[in-house]
């Protein structure tokens, strides 16, 4: 909306230049490609028990592809028993399949079964789950990297922040290793 503002301000100032059409689409395709993730989680909220800590999506991000921890994730680690490496393939290991099929398969029985699982690890902080919400994270999740993994929830949650329960994390792990192998 700030582009269409820019462009009537411009009008209203009768500045002498012609915008031309191309230009406005192209600013516009641009504020479009760069605010596609605007509503995806930033901030990662790390709870084990008494400790939590604040890390961003790009700090874990950046934690499972390379294994390099910050303070915060050292600290969690260390207060959930938690081998970087076991907590990597918690965050990454999915179920893998045609996109088609991942998204029928949350609109089928195995949908809410799934979503409750994936939410007792991953859910808005303070905030009951909204099952709805962590699908639509998971579907778009699906469309990125053809997969439902525990860290694409927390890429395409739609809140500024998101909480991960270490307490869950592998034993969540676990049953969606199980549930894997069932497809």
């Amino acid at each position: 909306m700030q582009i269409f503002k820019f462009f009537k301000h411009i009008k209203q100032r009768h500045l002498n230049f012609v915008v031309n059409p191309l230009v406005i689409l192209g600013a516009s395709a641009g504020v479009l490609l760069f605010s596609t993730n605007a509503n995806a989680a930033e901030q990662v909220i790390l709870k084990y028990g008494s400790f939590q800590g604040k890390v961003s999506t790009n700090e874990l991000n950046q934690f499972v592809q390379t294994g390099q921890t910050t303070p915060v994730l050292k600290a969690y680690l260390q207060a959930s028993q938690q081998t970087p490496a076991v907590a990597r393939k918690a965050l990454t290991a999915g179920i893998k399949a045609d996109p088609a099929f991942l998204d029928s398969l949350l609109s089928s029985w195995a949908g809410p079964v799934l979503v409750d699982q994936i939410g007792s690890v991953v859910s808005p902080p303070g905030k009951e789950l909204d099952q709805r919400t962590l699908r639509t994270a998971l579907s778009e999740s699906i469309k990125q990297n053809g997969e439902v993994t525990l860290l694409g929830a927390i890429r395409n949650y739609p809140t500024a922040a998101v909480e991960l329960r270490g307490d869950r994390l592998v034993s969540v792990y676990e049953r969606l290793s199980t549930f894997a192998k069932l497809f």
